[in-house]
């Protein structure tokens, strides 16, 4: 089969990235054959989170307006996570952490082709364990869950490798009009904002299916 670019701008601490990426998982797995090769793109929510984050509770209210804002706020993630057969503890997160070095995890994972596994991890430690993964520690046990060595992980995080280039392609994101994640390209060329619901994937796939069948050979 012929494949098509997917790539998907999003931060570990969204809850609609952590959606998101669930809706598309279940419509890829009910479908079992899909085109798409999937690569993974920094987008900070927080680009001047301080180095060693913020108390959770002060960053919500700060943001909504106090704890009645912050729970309207988060009353749908919660429904759209159950929805999506999710486990997501907002009660456990402690700290909003900054997510520089979490992006670059992601992007050295990428080298090994481990881009999703840690992804995966990033969101588990986050949204179910309740983990910092600003931490330095938490970001080599997610490493290394994902088949990362811990030591080239630590001495990486311990370096400034790739982090002008993780905060340039942020930028360049902003730049090109990305306000918001996740945010889904497909082959570089159509953007579908936002935790679009497993039937969407379907229909999309399926168009793109059509369109690949229907193509001249050259």
């Amino acid at each position: 089969m012929e494949t098509v670019k997917l790539d998907i701008l999003s931060d570990p601490i969204c809850p609609w990235c952590y959606i998101g990426k669930a809706n598309l998982d279940k419509a890829l797995a009910e479908l079992g054959d899909h085109p798409f090769v999937i690569e993974w793109h920094p987008f900070q929510l927080n680009p001047e989170m301080p180095v060693d984050g913020v108390d959770r509770r002060a960053y919500l209210e700060g943001k909504f307006g106090g704890k009645d804002g912050a729970v309207r706020a988060y009353a749908p993630v919660v429904e759209h996570a159950e929805n999506a057969g999710l486990i997501i503890n907002l009660d456990k997160i402690a700290r909003t952490p900054n997510t520089v070095n979490a992006h670059r995890l992601i992007h050295w994972a990428g080298v090994e082709q481990k881009q999703t596994q840690v992804v995966d991890a990033l969101f588990q430690a986050y949204f179910v364990d309740g983990k910092d993964i600003g931490s330095e520690d938490v970001l080599v046990d997610v490493a290394t869950s994902a088949g990362l060595e811990a030591d080239v992980i630590r001495n990486l995080l311990n370096s400034d490798n790739d982090l002008d280039d993780i905060r340039q392609r942020d930028g360049h994101s902003r730049k090109m009009g990305v306000s918001s994640v996740p945010t889904f390209i497909i082959a570089n060329q159509h953007a579908v904002p936002g935790a679009q619901p497993p039937e969407l994937w379907k229909q999309v796939i399926a168009d793109i299916q059509s369109q690949l069948a229907d193509a001249p050979e050259e």
